[in-house]
């Protein structure tokens, strides 16, 4: 199964250059070439990016019935010279690859190795509990980098700040994480558990919760349908701004929540919080229902097909958000910050099912 993640690399001026790594998916020799490119440009056109591209994606060896690298190497694929300009071998697979504008971080079942970007030299190795699908975030904006990884328990996840040298653990649930992501910054942290029912924000600083949604369905939905409500969340992203937070999962439902805790203003998020908080027309009821109720719910919604497997990040235009499938679908939709509810969509394409030229 393809699995594809979105990393943002910032230049020196903290603009964004997008890259789409597609780890598994474009190592075969029979898709490399039909698919690459228009993963690149849809990419690098329609995320986040802040008018940069950059023509760069780790390649992880593996996958389909004619692999071009083994599993156990990350080859730098610089798509403007169509060549790889350099490579990492480890002793086994590895499992996923981030990037920022200064560093490599290579994630393999349970050791995270850190390396500088410009000479390849190894910088830092994390030990982690067992880590297959090779979760870590990195921060790309400012001088130091913030990367978060499992912890050494379960449930637990691992803050790393360089600039400080400090390490900070959280105890971000009492199950498995699933899922991560960190703002530009690497203030905020999102995580899910395995169990897909609780969204959490953390300050990466000194662990404080700041804030809980539910990753779901309705509260009367989830009353009416208790205990059904397990999800498995495919991907968490934070808009540049660190005001909204996308989450994808198999439900096939993409929601966006509105963040209080980085929104600026505490007198704003106060004054909106009947349109933003929709825990808050419950809040007569707060402390006679279960603690979900008082959890917040998503602000819009984009429906997919139940069981879609997708990664979801923000567009450049604001108040956009880019869908891509594992099945090579893409999506570009716009949500309503006032009004809220169903997305619009603007744009679909499917990269492995190409249009037929006229």
């Amino acid at each position: 199964m393809p699995k594809t993640s979105f990393n943002n690399l910032y230049s020196d001026n903290c603009f964004p250059f997008t890259i789409v790594v597609l780890e598994r998916a474009l190592r075969s020799k029979t898709c490399e070439e039909a698919c690459k490119k228009s993963w690149f440009e849809a990419m690098t056109k329609e995320t986040d990016t802040g008018g940069k591209e950059m023509d760069l994606a780790p390649l992880v060896g593996g996958g389909g019935p004619e692999p071009l690298y083994p599993p156990n190497k990350v080859m730098l694929w610089d798509d403007h010279q169509s060549r790889c300009i350099g490579e990492l071998s480890f002793r086994s697979d590895v499992r996923s690859v981030r990037l920022r504008r200064d560093r490599i971080v290579v994630v393999l079942e349970q050791k995270i190795f850190v390396y500088n970007f410009s000479d390849l030299k190894l910088l830092h190795q994390i030990e982690t509990i067992a880590n297959p699908n090779g979760l870590c975030a990195v921060s790309q904006a400012g001088v130091s980098m913030v990367l978060v990884c499992p912890g050494l328990q379960k449930g637990q996840v691992r803050v790393e700040h360089y600039g400080s040298k400090r390490t900070k653990f959280i105890m971000a649930h009492d199950s498995r994480i699933a899922c991560f992501a960190l703002t530009q910054d690497g203030q905020l942290l999102a995580t899910a558990s395995s169990k897909g029912t609780l969204v959490r924000i953390y300050n990466t600083l000194d662990g404080t919760l700041l804030q809980e949604f539910h990753s779901l369905i309705s509260p009367f939905e989830r009353l009416v349908r208790r205990g059904t409500d397990r999800a498995e969340i495919h991907s968490l992203a934070f808009s540049s701004n660190g005001q909204w937070l996308a989450v994808s999962s198999d439900k096939g439902t993409v929601h966006v929540f509105f963040l209080k805790c980085n929104s600026g203003s505490i007198e704003n998020s106060n004054n909106s919080s009947d349109l933003n908080s929709p825990s808050s027309s419950l809040s007569f009821i707060k402390g006679v229902l279960p603690k979900y109720f008082s959890s917040e719910w998503s602000v819009a919604q984009f429906r997919l097909a139940e069981g879609s497997q997708c990664m979801v990040a923000f567009g450049h235009q604001k108040n956009t958000i880019v869908i891509l499938g594992m099945d090579g679908s893409f999506y570009r939709c716009e949500f309503d910050p006032m009004i809220g509810g169903d997305m619009t969509q603007l744009e679909y394409h499917n990269f492995l099912r190409p249009e037929p030229t006229s």
